[in-house]
């Protein structure tokens, strides 16, 4: 398994951000909206900013398909960390 945060953000901020906090793994800055744009979580303005990303989680499988989704309302709705683990106990499963 493998986690990949994409944030749609300057890569200095992002930098600053890592350093500051010391997170064990790598984060794909997406300054050109690309990505999250590709996926459809990407809108031109919200209520507390512009040219932003929806708070999103996909769990994808090997082969490239999404197995699952999520993907906020707004900026202060996620996924909680027990629904993203029992999607990947799900996935994990034998069929």
């Amino acid at each position: 398994m493998q986690v990949v945060p994409i944030l749609a953000q300057q890569a200095a901020t992002v930098r600053r951000y890592v350093e500051e906090t010391g997170l064990p793994f790598d984060i794909l800055v997406d300054e050109s909206r690309d990505v999250v744009k590709a996926y459809g979580v990407w809108h031109r303005a919200g209520l507390t900013a512009w040219n932003i990303a929806r708070p999103a989680a996909f769990l994808i499988d090997r082969g490239g398909r999404i197995q699952w989704s999520f993907v906020g309302r707004d900026q202060a709705e996620f996924p909680s960390h027990e629904d993203i683990l029992s999607q990947l106990d799900r996935l994990d499963r034998p069929m």
